[in-house]
């Protein structure tokens, strides 16, 4: 990886960082870790899983522009990711990652409860789109926050060695948000019929998202802290000013907050394409035929990228973190075309599986090591900030606008201007991933993990 970018003398590996001492204990904090981060983005995906089911509950149904609408809520809700980056960034960074990951997820559960209930268009007006809206950009807040420091802990909590297995699990459960809310569509549309679930099915599902978050709430209390108790105990008594600090981070950081950035950009376009877009292109490309052949199709797929994560994890720590990403970004310039012009084409099972399926097998270059290829960057008092708002600026400006730019492209008739688009996107990340990083070069993990074997 890159080779302590911005590194600054004040930076303090051994005061701030705490592992697990057993591969045992380590697996035990990924897997609370992991079952958060499940939930979290079960209520993400929930959203644009069952868009078409609530869209004319929110929006008259005689409102041409009300898919628009609904995937510019989506939009919104990723400029609220830097806040939320920001704030749980600077909060775990002085006062335990355990404490804000936490926070977060109450705050989800909270928001998806809000949605479940939230009357019609046609009970209360233009209430309902309103409270949509802020319950989703509360939703953003809490995911700009899971996703750097879930990032982080989980990334600290890996053993050496391990790391990039281990860490993988962040996008296991991040992709089998996705995978859930699949599922629970799958099981809807088993037992109910079309009607039933635009009417009340929806609900049942955000409903689900609320309830699954209270056992997490129990089990991330009982989860190990990564970072140590002095450095939490000294950053809460006001002595450690650099603690999740955007001073230190802009002033002395921002060479890693840069390559952060731009690693993120292709790759969050390229997710979003793949893995929300190309869903819902099946979605489409079906509707007018066999729905469950539509859905057993992207529930098969995503669960295939799911089981991919700790493959690519593994063999990161053999072969080392760029070459995955030079794969992922070769892969993305040359394919993500046949996806999005293809796919749309497909009127049986098979083409349509396999062309989103070797999509996804690209794309696990990039998704299975991102989270720790950004901890990697940054030192323990600034990693938290650093990884979720390098990450949270790029997902707002590149990711979260793939799914409404797609909608947009289609509608007008251009959908080759989008392919160009995140084609290009996916070419600068490369760019950034051949000349900037390398496979084994120092890096902040190790580091520290050194300092306290040395310690010792």
């Amino acid at each position: 990886m890159a080779e302590h970018p911005g590194a600054d003398p004040r930076a303090r590996p051994d005061a701030n960082a705490s592992r697990p001492a057993s591969l045992g204990r380590s697996v035990s904090n990924t897997l609370k870790g992991s079952a958060g981060n499940l939930v979290e983005w079960y209520d993400v995906y929930v959203y644009s899983v069952f868009a078409a089911y609530f869209e004319a509950k929110f929006f008259t149904p005689d409102d041409r522009n009300a898919t628009l609408y609904v995937w510019a809520i989506f939009a919104m809700t990723f400029l609220m990711r830097p806040i939320g980056a920001w704030y749980f960034g600077r909060f775990a960074d002085r006062y335990g990652r355990r404490l804000a990951l936490t926070v977060s997820v109450s705050l989800m559960a909270a928001c998806s409860f809000v949605i479940a209930i939230t009357p019609t268009v046609g009970t209360i007006g233009m209430g309902a789109p309103i409270i949509l809206l802020l319950a989703r950009l509360v939703q953003g807040f809490a995911t700009g926050g899971e996703y750097g420091t879930s990032a982080t802990y989980m990334s600290e909590a890996a053993i050496r060695g391990r790391r990039g297995f281990l860490s993988s699990f962040h996008y296991v459960t991040l992709v089998g948000g996705h995978v859930l809310a699949q599922a629970t569509l799958l099981v809807m549309l088993l037992t109910l019929d079309s009607r039933q679930i635009s009417d009340w099915g929806w609900r049942v599902a955000f409903g689900l998202g609320g309830v699954a978050a209270i056992v997490v709430f129990w089990l991330r209390r009982s989860m190990d802290e990564s970072l140590e108790t002095t450095a939490i105990a000294e950053a809460r008594a006001g002595g450690a000013r650099q603690a999740g600090s955007l001073r230190e981070l802009f002033l002395h950081q921002w060479r890693p907050l840069l390559l952060c950035f731009f690693i993120t950009a292709g790759g969050t376009v390229a997710f979003y394409t793949y893995s929300v877009n190309g869903p819902k292109i099946i979605q489409a490309a079906f509707a007018g035929g066999d729905v469950m052949t539509g859905t057993l199709i992207n529930l098969g797929a995503l669960a295939l990228l799911m089981l991919l994560q700790p493959l690519g994890g593994w063999l990161s720590d053999i072969v080392g973190r760029k070459t995955l990403l030079v794969y992922f970004g070769i892969g993305g310039v040359l394919y993500t075309w046949v996806l999005v012009l293809w796919l749309p084409q497909q009127t049986h099972w098979l083409p349509a599986f396999g062309i989103l399926a070797l999509g996804f097998v690209i794309l696990t270059g990039y998704t299975s090591i991102n989270a720790v290829v950004k901890a990697e960057l940054f030192p323990t008092h600034i990693r938290a900030l650093g990884v979720g708002l390098g990450y949270a600026l790029a997902n707002s400006a590149f990711g979260g606008t793939a799914p409404l730019l797609y909608q947009a492209s289609l509608r007008a008739g251009h959908v080759d201007a989008f392919v160009l688009y995140a084609t290009a996107m996916i070419a600068l990340s490369l760019v950034v991933y051949a000349c900037f990083l390398t496979n084994k070069g120092r890096n902040w993990l190790d580091d520290e993990a050194g300092m306290r074997a040395r310690q010792r």
